[in-house]
């Protein structure tokens, strides 16, 4: 195990970047001061998937899956077969009547796919998404694979799908559209991609700004079924679903585009981005006497449809005492040389990272990795004196 220490973050490449929140070498917030790289694949990795407590799968552009410990870092098992890039990949339970607790890796060269409920799968390729059912024979030792329904309801590629509950799944495009479905019938629950007016600060001002494609790009989405998690550009914003409005932003998150994000214990959010860093948030909520616009349209889609002028106007209401949440920098991870593709959490194992520069990286809790080596020291301690003193 290697120990690494985290430096101060990277120096803002221009004028543009200088929002861009930094934090000093000291990060008590940190736990993360511990680091294992794995060594498996000789080109990008480009997926983590786990495949319980303690195992996940990896794949990429070398067209290798191989399954890993969480805790160890042991590489358990390399598959071979695919002779071209792996650009999905899911792992689910084969079925429920194995005297065994066993999983299926599914791999495929398509955008992003979702297991759905009743043995289905949510495929993105291009602008459609695909709904496959998985079949398995009688004996249980063959599955078959065929579509049930094909939706073209997006404009533009599908870059991020992923699952709300058991009731909903939503995805998000290149031109920043996004679309809730029912993950039971796959009919479309809700619409938007009205970026323009959710980027401005104040609603009542009539100057649209020029965004470029990369700026308004739904990256990756996440949800823990009381907010969705939205990547957006080099951005992360944090919606509520009750409260049916954006409550914590971060235009300016990282210093180049965020690929993912997800919501992790204690109110904690954790993103990464093509820069090379691994960002840890802290949502924390604060009291507001006054309330300010907050970015709508894009965020509106639990009112199934667009911002309208009755919702402006709603937002011009008097000033009231308001809950409003800041999302705060808490740990920035170095260790990758190239873009973080994506991450895995696994609680008291720690954190998985991919990247492009074919590596793995296992970041562990300090504290916790000292305190298990040295239990493993006395124990040996204790045995060994067992063997010297025995009869």
């Amino acid at each position: 195990m290697l120990r690494w220490l985290i430096g101060g973050g990277r120096e803002p490449q221009g004028l543009a970047e200088k929002s861009v929140q930094t934090l000093g070498e000291e990060q008590a917030q940190n736990p993360y001061t511990e680091l294992l790289v794995l060594k498996g694949h000789h080109d990008i990795v480009r997926f983590l998937v786990p495949v319980d407590d303690y195992r996940f799968a990896s794949a990429g552009d070398d067209g290798i899956v191989c399954l890993w410990n969480a805790q160890t870092g042991e590489k358990l098992f390399e598959l071979h077969a695919h002779t071209q890039k792996i650009t999905a990949l899911a792992a689910f339970p084969v079925s429920d009547a194995c005297e065994e607790k066993c999983h299926m890796i599914l791999t495929a060269d398509i955008s992003a796919m979702i297991e759905l409920p009743k043995n289905c799968v949510a495929a993105a390729v291009g602008k459609e998404l695909i709904i496959l059912r998985l079949k398995a024979s009688k004996d249980g030792t063959e599955w078959d694979v065929f579509e049930v329904k094909r939706l073209l309801d997006h404009q533009d590629n599908i870059l991020s799908l992923i699952s709300i509950s058991d009731l909903a799944f939503a995805t998000g495009s290149h031109v920043g559209e996004l679309i809730v479905w029912d993950a039971l019938d796959w009919t479309m629950q809700a619409y938007e991609c009205n970026w323009d007016a959710s980027l401005h600060v104040d609603p009542q001002q009539e100057i649209k700004l020029s965004y470029s494609q990369n700026k308004i790009s739904i990256q990756h989405l996440a949800s823990d079924e009381e907010c969705v998690f939205a990547a957006v550009g080099k951005g992360i914003y944090v919606y509520h679903l009750q409260m049916k409005r954006v409550i914590a932003f971060q235009r300016t998150a990282h210093d180049s585009t965020v690929l993912h994000i997800t919501k992790v214990p204690n109110r904690q959010l954790i993103s990464c981005s093509e820069d090379g860093s691994v960002r840890i948030w802290e949502l924390r909520e604060k009291q507001q006497l006054t309330a300010e616009p907050v970015p709508s349209g894009f965020f509106n889609i639990w009112g199934f449809g667009r911002a309208t002028k009755q919702a402006n106007n709603t937002a011009k209401r008097a000033p009231e005492s308001t809950t409003i949440y800041s999302l705060d920098l808490t740990g920035d991870l170095i260790g990758h040389s190239s873009a973080v593709q994506m991450f895995l959490y696994f609680g008291e194992h720690g954190l998985a990272t991919c990247s492009a520069d074919h590596l793995i990286i296992l970041w562990k809790d300090g504290e916790q990795e000292s305190r298990i080596r040295s239990l493993m020291l006395f124990h040996k301690l204790e045995q060994s004196e067992d063997l010297q003193f025995g009869p």
